[in-house]
Protein backbone atom coordinates (compact mmCIF):
# COMPACT_ATOMS: atom_id res chain seq x y z
CA UNK A 1 0.00 0.00 0.00
CA UNK A 2 1.36 3.58 -0.87
CA UNK A 3 1.37 6.24 1.20
CA UNK A 4 -0.77 7.95 -1.29
CA UNK A 5 -3.93 5.68 -1.20
CA UNK A 6 -3.72 5.79 2.65
CA UNK A 7 -4.43 9.36 3.03
CA UNK A 8 -6.61 10.49 0.62
CA UNK A 9 -9.82 10.95 1.67
CA UNK A 10 -13.17 10.09 -0.92
CA UNK A 11 -15.89 13.04 -0.33
CA UNK A 12 -19.80 11.81 -0.99
CA UNK A 13 -22.57 14.20 -1.83
CA UNK A 14 -25.27 13.46 1.11
CA UNK A 15 -28.02 15.33 -0.88
CA UNK A 16 -27.31 16.32 -4.44
CA UNK A 17 -30.28 19.13 -4.04
CA UNK A 18 -28.46 21.16 -1.16
CA UNK A 19 -25.09 20.82 -3.21
CA UNK A 20 -26.68 22.55 -6.24
CA UNK A 21 -28.25 24.81 -4.12
CA UNK A 22 -24.69 25.32 -2.02
CA UNK A 23 -22.81 26.02 -5.83
CA UNK A 24 -25.57 27.89 -6.87
CA UNK A 25 -25.03 30.36 -3.89
CA UNK A 26 -21.71 30.82 -3.87
CA UNK A 27 -21.64 31.59 -7.64
CA UNK A 28 -24.21 34.36 -7.63
CA UNK A 29 -22.71 35.11 -4.12
CA UNK A 30 -19.11 35.52 -6.09
CA UNK A 31 -20.26 37.32 -9.28
CA UNK A 32 -21.44 39.44 -7.24
CA UNK A 33 -18.49 40.62 -5.35
CA UNK A 34 -16.03 40.58 -8.32
CA UNK A 35 -18.56 42.45 -10.50
CA UNK A 36 -18.65 45.17 -7.36
CA UNK A 37 -15.00 45.42 -7.10
CA UNK A 38 -14.28 45.66 -10.97
CA UNK A 39 -17.05 49.03 -10.72
CA UNK A 40 -19.55 47.10 -12.97
CA UNK A 41 -22.13 48.38 -10.57
CA UNK A 42 -21.01 51.55 -11.19
CA UNK A 43 -24.22 54.19 -12.63
CA UNK A 44 -21.49 56.93 -12.91
CA UNK A 45 -21.48 56.72 -16.50
CA UNK A 46 -25.32 57.44 -17.05
CA UNK A 47 -25.48 60.27 -14.47
CA UNK A 48 -22.58 62.65 -16.37
CA UNK A 49 -23.57 65.79 -16.04
CA UNK A 50 -22.84 68.63 -18.71
CA UNK A 51 -21.61 71.79 -18.67
CA UNK A 52 -21.70 74.96 -20.96
CA UNK A 53 -19.85 78.38 -20.17
CA UNK A 54 -21.77 81.90 -20.86
CA UNK A 55 -20.63 85.64 -20.27
CA UNK A 56 -22.77 87.63 -17.92
CA UNK A 57 -24.12 90.66 -19.65
CA UNK A 58 -24.45 94.06 -18.04
CA UNK A 59 -27.31 94.06 -15.24
CA UNK A 60 -27.64 90.64 -15.28
CA UNK A 61 -28.14 88.41 -11.54
CA UNK A 62 -27.43 85.34 -10.74
CA UNK A 63 -31.54 84.56 -10.28
CA UNK A 64 -32.22 85.69 -14.43
CA UNK A 65 -28.80 83.28 -15.16
CA UNK A 66 -30.87 80.54 -13.02
CA UNK A 67 -34.44 81.13 -13.85
CA UNK A 68 -32.93 81.66 -17.85
CA UNK A 69 -30.62 78.33 -18.36
CA UNK A 70 -31.71 75.96 -15.71
CA UNK A 71 -34.44 73.29 -16.00
CA UNK A 72 -38.14 74.38 -15.80
CA UNK A 73 -38.93 71.71 -12.66
CA UNK A 74 -35.90 73.31 -10.54
CA UNK A 75 -36.83 75.42 -7.86
CA UNK A 76 -34.90 79.06 -8.62
CA UNK A 77 -33.35 79.10 -4.95
CA UNK A 78 -31.60 75.29 -5.78
CA UNK A 79 -30.49 76.58 -9.01
CA UNK A 80 -28.58 80.08 -7.78
CA UNK A 81 -27.17 77.76 -4.89
CA UNK A 82 -25.54 75.03 -7.55
CA UNK A 83 -24.81 77.80 -9.77
CA UNK A 84 -22.75 79.69 -7.06
CA UNK A 85 -21.34 76.19 -5.79
CA UNK A 86 -20.22 75.46 -9.49
CA UNK A 87 -18.55 79.09 -9.78
CA UNK A 88 -16.89 79.01 -6.20
CA UNK A 89 -18.49 82.23 -5.77
CA UNK A 90 -21.23 84.06 -3.70
CA UNK A 91 -25.23 85.43 -4.71
CA UNK A 92 -23.73 88.61 -4.99
CA UNK A 93 -20.31 88.82 -6.93
CA UNK A 94 -21.14 88.48 -10.37
CA UNK A 95 -19.70 90.98 -12.95
CA UNK A 96 -19.88 92.04 -16.70
CA UNK A 97 -18.06 89.96 -19.00
CA UNK A 98 -16.89 87.16 -15.99
CA UNK A 99 -17.33 83.85 -17.42
CA UNK A 100 -19.97 81.31 -15.45
CA UNK A 101 -20.66 77.79 -15.99
CA UNK A 102 -23.97 76.82 -15.76
CA UNK A 103 -24.95 72.70 -16.26
CA UNK A 104 -26.69 72.11 -19.02
CA UNK A 105 -30.25 70.81 -19.22
CA UNK A 106 -32.17 68.16 -21.54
Amino acid sequence: MSVNTACRKTYRIKSRPRFILFVVIVTILTVGMVNTVLGFYNASSYTIQEYTEITVMSGDTLWDIASTYMSADKDVRHAVYTLCQLNDISDGEIYAGQTLTVPVYD
